[in-house]
């Protein structure tokens, strides 16, 4: 017997693939915080080199690049983070890293953006993120590339455009968890499997945007993801 429901579901969240038909369709979204330590320095932090740790946004938080959207609601003080993206298609088991590396599918640009605002309300409380990270259009995901295709994570340079004027720069290799890390890590509280995306970190220069900005990151060996904020 099929199933039935109430109303319609929404279209299954996906996100294109370089070079192929067939899209890849997200499960779940992770994203690693303060992974760049010029990033955790310039909002006052110190990164735990101990463990990574973690937030996640909605699968119907995927914002294409190439889209323009509107401002977010509920905020002032909306800002950009310029992102490497993991994109697995395959089971990982618990604590498996290096090997987990298999599982990858795929890398792409992305950006994390954030409601500062809503976020530092909710640091000063103790509260969860949640309004601050996730919401509409939050996560910015350009095209996939196989990982094949793009090889090791090693020096690329990630960086991130606002209105022309370049506002972060690092390599992947800045990251203080690498990608290993990261699977082996996570991997110990999900079921990570086929679907999922990581969000793997900003460098510094993170800042505001605003109505009628443009953005544009770039990270070598990957298709760019760009974003325009309706004016």
């Amino acid at each position: 017997m099929s199933d039935k429901y109430l109303f319609a579901p929404e279209p299954q969240a996906s996100v294109a693939v370089k070079g192929r038909d067939e899209r890849f369709p997200v499960r779940r979204i992770f994203c690693v915080g303060r992974n760049y330590a010029a990033h955790a320095a310039e909002m006052g932090n110190e990164v735990d080199r101990e463990a990574p740790f973690y937030f996640t946004k909605s699968p119907h938080g995927l914002c294409p690049s190439g889209a323009e959207i509107a401002y977010p609601s509920g905020t002032e003080d909306c800002h950009h983070e310029m992102e490497f993206v993991v994109a697995l298609g395959g089971d990982i088991a618990p604590g498996e890293g290096a090997a987990g590396m298999a599982q990858i599918v795929g890398y792409g640009c992305g950006i994390d953006l954030t409601r500062r605002d809503l976020q530092g309300q909710a640091k000063d409380k103790r509260r969860p993120w949640d309004l601050g990270k996730d919401f509409e259009n939050a996560a910015i995901m350009g095209v996939l590339t196989e990982a094949a295709e793009f090889g090791e994570i090693g020096d690329q340079v990630i960086t991130l455009d606002l209105d022309g004027v370049r506002v972060q720069e690092a390599t992947l290799a800045e990251m203080v968890h690498s990608v290993p890390e990261v699977l082996s890590h996570l991997s110990r509280f999900y079921r990570l499997g086929a679907g999922d995306l990581i969000y793997t970190g900003t460098p510094a220069g993170v800042g505001p945007v605003k109505p009628g900005s443009h953005l544009l990151g770039r990270i070598d060996g990957l298709e760019p993801v760009e974003l325009r904020i309706k004016a």
